[in-house]
């Protein structure tokens, strides 16, 4: 791509998207685990050289906190607030003084797309950039050919094949609406010619709008260059527009995920049903299993196996790590060498080390877990510190939560806790303690020391005999024989009472 040019962008992004069907302004609704405004001003960041102008409206306080939420990534940048959505032209225009005013060098030619394709491609943007500057042309927009174009402005082009003009589908004859080349609605603009044609735009059609595809046949009436880039891929033009647009959207962008992944050297077992956000990173030869879903900003190292049906969001994990099958982590951190799962959940503020096992029908939140540490069976640890080469016996609970405040619970290395362990925080347990299984614990264990509380066993000699004799008893003297047949009297309804007091 060349970077000859000056180049600023705008980007679209104030329309409702009524068709969506949604109080979420369409540019935040997600794909890929990103809103779409993402995709839209990371490629505008990538190809401009100046200040990219961002164009809200519908639902503007919502986008603009969003805007501010990822500042870091998007600046330089300016976001400008269409009170009135009176089209693209407007839309623009509302936009083009954040240029003007620019005490820098002023862009030579400005870059407009849409706010809702974020399937569009830095390769597809940067040869459009190209293409016009090779051609010298004053206006280039982008264009593809679809076997339905309703919907889409259509091409019109001259007995020659040149650009003349953009007519929009409600404005279009019958003859037109069956022109299958569309206008994508990306476009670069000379700044110079930019800047006049805005002045002239004018609402000539029947919505009363400004549309900006109407500087297509002022470049043309005023004998400038126009030219249109097509691409083949038409789906990567698709705007977002409704639910099945966006699921469209969603289906082709972690299709592209996941073959950037295979071909860095990611195992996909069958990457069709395998879930993975834009934001994920993963280390060669990790395997996934089908079922997978890595969400948000999840890293995952080299080396590591995760099975079917398990789920994590915004976890790091080291090289070698197991994740057995249907785990949950959520802003979880798992070392090198650790074994998670079946059925674990690990909620935010879990840190397991090295080595660790975390497993079956285990709960974590807040927990870190030592090197070589043990929780396998059927445990709930909250608010707990585990030291080294500890053993954690099935069914342990740390009682952390009193009904006012959360405590928390220390269990220093080398200790040995029974099953069906109660921990009733605020608590710490020795170095090499050991506590006997079924024991509440309450307060602290010193170190080597064994913890136990049970209530002592009685054993009564043949009570269990005597029981069974008792109801044996009493159920035959349940049944009686009526008409030759035996009933179970204790299932039958008591007769009425009589309210004759003879």
């Amino acid at each position: 791509m060349s970077g000859k040019k000056n180049t600023a962008a705008i980007i679209l992004a104030a329309g409702q998207g009524t068709r969506m069907k949604s109080s979420l302004p369409k540019v935040l609704h997600h794909v890929a685990g990103r809103p779409m405004l993402w995709y839209a001003a990371t490629l505008a960041r990538q190809v401009a050289t100046q200040t990219v102008a961002i164009v809200v409206g519908h639902g503007s306080e919502q986008v603009q906190a969003y805007l501010e939420q990822e500042k870091i990534n998007f600046e330089p940048f300016e976001v400008v607030e269409q009170d009135k959505q009176l089209g693209t032209g407007h839309a623009v225009q509302q936009a083009y003084p954040v240029f003007t005013r620019m005490a820098s060098q002023k862009p030579d030619q400005f870059l407009i797309l849409n706010g809702d394709t974020p399937l569009l491609t830095k390769e597809t943007l940067g040869s459009l950039v190209d293409y016009h500057q090779a051609e010298g042309a004053t206006l280039t927009l982008l264009t593809t050919v679809v076997s339905e174009p309703g919907g889409y402005g259509r091409v019109i082009r001259g007995q020659s094949g040149e650009v003349c003009r953009i007519v929009e589908d409600r404005d279009a004859s019958s003859e037109e609406k069956s022109i299958s080349e569309i206008n994508v609605g990306t476009y670069v603009v000379e700044a110079g010619f930019l800047g006049k044609a805005l002045t002239q735009l004018r609402p000539q059609n029947a919505q009363g709008e400004y549309y900006l595809t109407d500087i297509i046949e002022m470049a043309v009436q005023q004998g400038c260059k126009v030219v249109a880039w097509a691409t083949g891929d038409f789906l990567e033009t698709t705007g977002i527009n409704t639910r099945v647009h966006l699921a469209v959207a969603e289906k082709e962008m972690r299709r592209r995920i996941c073959q950037r992944l295979m071909l860095a050297g990611v195992t996909m077992l069958d990457p069709d049903r395998v879930i993975i956000d834009d934001g994920v990173k993963i280390g060669r030869d990790t395997k996934l299993y089908p079922g997978v879903m890595l969400e948000g900003q999840t890293v995952i190292g080299e080396g590591c196996i995760i099975h079917g049906n398990s789920r994590l969001s915004n976890s790091l994990v080291g090289k070698g790590v197991l994740i057995q099958d249907s785990c949950v982590l959520q802003e979880a951190a798992i070392e090198e060498g650790a074994v998670i799962g079946p059925f674990a959940h690990l909620r935010p503020g879990s840190l397991i080390h090295r080595k660790a096992k975390i497993g079956n029908f285990v709960e974590l939140k807040q927990t870190e877990v030592g090197e070589e540490s043990k929780v396998n069976h059927l445990s709930y640890l909250g608010d707990t510190f585990i030291g080294r080469h500890v053993n954690i016996g099935a069914g342990t609970i740390t009682c952390n939560y009193d009904g006012f405040r959360k405590a928390r619970t220390r269990i220093e290395d080398n200790v040995f806790i029974g099953s069906d362990v109660q921990l009733i925080a605020p608590v710490t347990i020795g170095e090499g303690a050991l506590i006997a299984a079924g024991t509440t614990v309450t307060d602290n264990v010193p170190a080597n020391a064994l913890g136990v509380s049970r209530v002592p066993q009685i054993n009564k000699e043949g009570a269990a005999a005597r029981r069974r004799a008792l109801l044996a008893s009493s159920a035959a003297h349940a049944m009686v024989k009526i008409h030759g047949e035996t009933k179970d009297l204790s299932s039958q309804p008591s007769p009425p009472k009589s309210k004759d007091p003879t």
